[in-house]
């Protein structure tokens, strides 16, 4: 096992790199030691390579770390089929990383019922992609025009974008730290860019704190021991754990 100069087990943290500013500030604090690995923003979005990138990243991480912490929520099941090999798997029971910025997932829980047509912004959000807004408006029509003429971007513009019809509310978390004031302007240009109500909720750090000093209660995570495997449970705790299939059994994705 790999410990640091003070005797204490370092963590391998895999997380992705939307949380990456809030993840180094807590462990900053912390009096763990912590490896990082951060994979790319979006992997979400295609939850079979959103599996196929963190389980690679589990099966590089130091075999010294005495557990790794998966920075992810299940992600449009993109958890599901996860595997501890040799070493024991934290988990945080959300169904995305904004439970970790507001700090349980009832608090995500009551807001998304009483909000649910609410895109979430963040610093990491804001940097690592482009939010909807002004901005990516025109960047999109910018590249569909360059790309596929003026005659057909105004076509590929509606159907690429009417997602966001979905959507009315601009949601964001503020963790008190960093150059909240900037990113709170930039939350609310978009909001009335986009004709939507804009809100700025209190962060709460509880969960990224226990997560990275080792707190790890049953409400909050699962810990996933070696020869396991994550799967959804369907029910108000998000994920368990079960005993992974044996070699040339069909393991289930979700």
């Amino acid at each position: 096992m790999w410990y640091d100069n003070y005797g204490e087990p370092v963590y391998h943290v895999i997380a992705c790199h939307v949380l990456w500013r809030e993840l180094c500030y807590f462990a900053s604090l912390s009096p763990r030691t912590h490896q990082f690995t951060f994979l790319k923003q979006g992997l979400h979005n295609t939850p079979e390579l959103l599996r196929q990138e963190l389980q690679a990243a589990i099966d590089r991480a130091d075999e010294r770390a005495e557990a790794i912490l998966i920075g992810y929520g299940l992600c449009s099941n993109g958890l599901v089929g996860i595997r501890a090999r040799t070493k024991r798997l934290v988990v945080m029971r959300g169904h995305d990383c904004i439970t970790f910025l507001l700090g349980s997932k009832e608090r995500y829980r009551e807001y998304f019922d009483t909000h649910p047509g609410t895109y979430w912004y963040s610093p990491g959000w804001i940097d690592t992609s482009i939010q909807p807004g002004k901005e990516r408006y025109e960047r999109v029509l910018k590249h569909y025009i360059e790309t596929y003429g003026e005659e057909n971007a105004k076509y590929l513009m509606d159907a690429s974008e009417n997602w966001m019809q979905n959507y009315n509310n601009a949601a964001y978390v503020d963790l008190g730290f960093g150059d909240s004031e900037r990113y709170k302007a930039f939350t609310r240009e978009c909001a009335e860019w986009l004709g939507w109500n804009c809100d700025f909720l209190e962060g709460d750090g509880r969960l990224m704190r226990d997560f990275l000093t080792g707190n790890w209660n049953e409400r909050d995570f699962l810990v996933v021991e070696p020869g396991h495997v994550i799967v959804a449970s369907h029910d108000e705790t998000i994920i368990e754990s079960a005993a992974a299939p044996a070699p040339g059994d069909a393991e289930g994705t979700g």
